[in-house]
């Protein structure tokens, strides 16, 4: 089979100094991905209902503007750093570094201008029959308050059996703090079709990560058990919610389900669709859009709070000031290698 009759690549827009945005079309079975390298965002998931109805699954924008301007990181990979670092500094090695605070006062997502804002080089391929597409973009020593020129590729595949799998790979020059996730926000209803409240989540982790009023781990792990927390049994995601005060919760993955098990499925009964998770890294940031108010989306559709989750696997928050998690530095002649897959199917 083809490259051709597999992916297909269209013009999306046209930025303020001249350079196209492209759309990469993926077609496997009866699934199709977009994605654009207008910061190598995922854009649209199409998959079919059980009466074989297609709707697009993510939350996102129609046209370029839409991603342009502020938004709440639909389908963006975000980096350098994902989440959120105290005080937008860090130490290491004896050197304070201090990045760029746009969250309050503390870093997130990379900052002012994170690798979702940046137009990527792209590759077209095929993998095993798979339709597929390299991103790539150097980051620049000093970028956002970053030590180290980082150079990062993220290659993205589809199946026809509908899984599609997110591999990065970073290398630096000089030690660096790397968290690289995909910031998609799913409604397996169909964007715009009502809330997420009685999606079905099940998710494989005993622990979390409790946060402070600036949504930042006070240190921590936390048994889930007895809390709003816990869904390593299958529940509605709205089941709890109120008691939680909304999902935007770190939670650490039973390391049993490492590497690549599905340690996450999420069900929506009226559709038949669902989606699972399986990774290598060591955590997921449970989102259920809590900030989302009145987005002009898609076909008109309006995004207010709970119409979308993101289950987005990452390093843990603030790692960079805490020794005790998992060390998010990144090494000169070391490779900072891990993927994502997200697998859709009717149930």
């Amino acid at each position: 089979m083809n490259t051709a009759s597999k992916i297909e690549i269209k013009p999306f827009g046209v930025l303020s100094n001249g350079e196209e945005a492209l759309l990469f079309i993926l077609k496997a079975g009866d699934f199709c991905a977009t994605f654009s390298n207008w910061g190598a965002t995922w854009t649209s998931f199409l998959m079919p209902d059980r009466r074989g109805q297609q709707d697009d699954i993510l939350l996102g924008f129609s046209t370029l503007s839409g991603y342009l301007g502020k938004h709440p990181f639909f389908g963006s990979t975000v980096g350098r750093f994902a989440n959120r670092i105290r005080g937008a500094r860090f130490s290491m090695d004896g050197r304070e570094y201090h990045l760029f605070a746009n969250n309050g006062p503390n870093h997130l997502h990379g900052g002012r201008r994170g690798f979702d804002k940046y137009l990527w080089n792209y590759e077209v391929s095929m993998l095993k029959n798979e339709p597929a597409l390299t991103f790539s973009r150097t980051s620049p020593d000093g970028e956002e308050g970053y030590p180290g020129t980082v150079s990062v590729e993220l290659t993205v595949s589809l199946s026809e059996s509908g899984a599609l799998s997110l591999k990065y790979m970073v290398t630096t020059d000089a030690k660096t703090p790397i968290n690289l996730t995909n910031h998609a926000y799913f409604n397996l209803a169909g964007e715009g079709n009502g809330l997420i409240l009685d999606h079905e989540l099940q998710l494989q982790a005993n622990f979390y990560l409790p946060v402070d009023r600036e949504l930042i781990p006070t240190g921590k792990e936390e048994p889930v058990d007895g809390t709003a927390m816990d869904f390593r049994r299958a529940k509605a995601i709205g089941k709890d919610i109120a008691q939680a005060g909304g999902y935007d919760f770190c939670y650490i993955i039973d390391p049993a389900w490492l590497p690549l098990r599905p340690f996450a499925t999420v069900r929506e009964h009226n559709s038949g669709r669902s989606m699972t998770v399986a990774t290598t890294l060591p955590a997921v940031q449970f989102y259920t859009g809590n900030n989302l108010m009145g987005i002009a989306g898609k076909r008109g559709s309006i995004y207010d709070k709970y119409a979308g989750f993101c289950l987005e696997t990452e390093m843990y928050p603030d790692s960079p000031n805490r020794p005790d998690f998992p060390s998010p530095f990144l090494m000169p002649g070391a490779r900072w290698e891990h993927e994502t897959v997200y697998s859709f199917r009717i149930h």
